[in-house]
């Protein structure tokens, strides 16, 4: 049985910030993904308020598929990203 005493960890040293700046690099779009999904939710809590004779329910599902559709973009943009530096690097 062999053993295996220089296992490297150096995926467990790094902190979240310089794994995120690690991911953010890996899928730039990511990022953006998640700051459109932020933004999208802000403004919806923010025209929470005068959302005037408007129902709960359907400005809810509103604002869902708002910020479903702009991760959804921003998720096919990178993948034409990706694409793009296949082809380029080819």
């Amino acid at each position: 049985m062999s053993t295996n005493t220089d296992v490297s960890l150096s995926s467990y040293d790094e902190d979240q910030g310089s794994k995120l700046i690690r991911k953010a690099k890996e899928a730039p779009f990511v990022p953006v993904g998640m700051a459109g999904f932020a933004a999208i939710v802000a403004y919806g809590l923010y025209k929470l308020k005068n959302r005037g004779n408007t129902k709960m329910s359907i400005h809810l599902i509103h604002m869902r598929v708002a910020a479903q559709g702009f991760v959804v973009g921003a998720m096919t943009l990178g993948m034409g990203y990706s694409i793009f530096l296949v082809l380029v690097d080819s």
